[in-house]
């Protein structure tokens, strides 16, 4: 029992350092602290987002961090990333949230803390974002579905690999696709959506489940990174090159080399930097007190052989 009650004073006092510790950190900060909280990090997409967030701290003379999970279905290592940062007290928090409302408990603690949260990428089913720096995705897939209906003769059978089904850009590039294809495009048929968590391997082995499941297939839409390299590497490993339309979404290595090669027909991009900086300067404003819009619209644009190399283009990708 005495031992008992030693351990327990000693979790105790080991609580009481790391508050007071936060506490003095918080008040002997130079520069305001930012805490950024990515999907993840195994992606080309979350490094040029991370680059443009780096600038943004450099420009407004801000210490970040940048973190995410290893992969994009860890929801709760978001979690647990995001509890940390707020023990840390920054003076805002930046998040493209996983879960749109499994981080609501944890932000509400924010917002009571007086501590500023800014939405990147993926937004959050709350008001308690100030703002959120991000592309308008139903927009951007529904222009993927314009692009699709074209290429396959506004006729036939596709199918679609969302990376989830919980964060808003899963949601909306998933709706924003399926929406315009069923409203526009009455002779297209969508035979199946799945989720593949952007995981480049998992994402592969259920597009070649749907593609061997339906023989007449003519389009196949990738929803991010990892869900379009799984569309390229099914239709190059049952030798369907030509013969299904592949579209993506993002612009990573992989993506362009599909593109210059003819795998891929095109896909849209977004301004993964600009992500990354708006968010920062965002958070800068916020932290000043300063009005901010409900949404930083940060654009996005259809690339394909003939523009690749563009001058609007080419800055806009990662490879």
């Amino acid at each position: 029992m005495a031992f008992s009650r030693i351990f327990r004073v000693i979790a105790i006092v080991a609580v009481l350092i790391l508050s007071l510790s936060s506490l003095v950190g918080a008040a002997d900060r130079d520069r305001p602290y930012i805490a950024m909280i990515s999907k993840g990090f195994q992606h080309q997409f979350w490094q040029a987002v991370k680059l443009g967030a780096e600038r943004a701290a450099q420009d407004f003379n801000v210490d970040i961090t940048f973190e995410g999970p290893e992969s994009e279905s860890q929801v709760d290592r978001q979690i647990d990333m995001l509890q940390a940062a707020l023990s840390r007290q920054p003076d805002a928090i930046a998040i493209a949230a996983l879960d749109s409302r499994a981080v609501i408990p944890l932000l509400e603690q924010a917002h009571a803390a007086g501590i500023p949260v800014i939405g990147f990428d993926s937004g959050v089913d709350s008001d308690i974002l100030v703002t959120t720096a991000a592309t308008d995705n139903v927009a951007a897939a529904a222009l993927a579905a314009d692009k699709m209906a074209e290429l396959i003769g506004y006729e036939g059978e596709v199918a679609v690999i969302v990376h989830d089904q919980t964060s808003r850009t899963g949601i909306d590039r998933r709706d924003g696709f399926v929406n315009r294809i069923r409203e526009a495009y009455p002779n297209i048929r969508i035979v199946d959506v799945q989720y593949g968590g952007g995981d480049h391997l998992r994402s592969t082995d259920l597009a070649k489940a749907i593609i061997q499941g339906h023989p007449n297939l003519k389009g196949f839409f990738g929803a991010n990174e990892g869900s379009a390299i799984g569309v390229i590497n099914a239709v190059m490993e049952l030798n369907m090159v030509g013969k299904i339309v592949v579209i993506g979404y993002d612009s990573g290595q992989l993506q362009i080399q599909a593109i210059r090669s003819g795998i891929m027909a095109g896909a849209i991009t977004q301004n993964p930097i600009g992500i990354g900086y708006e968010a920062v300067r965002a958070a800068v404003a916020a932290i000043r007190g300063e009005s901010l819009p409900e949404v930083i619209d940060t654009g996005f644009f259809w690339y394909d052989a003939t523009n690749i190399d563009s001058d609007e283009i080419r800055p806009l990708l990662y490879e």
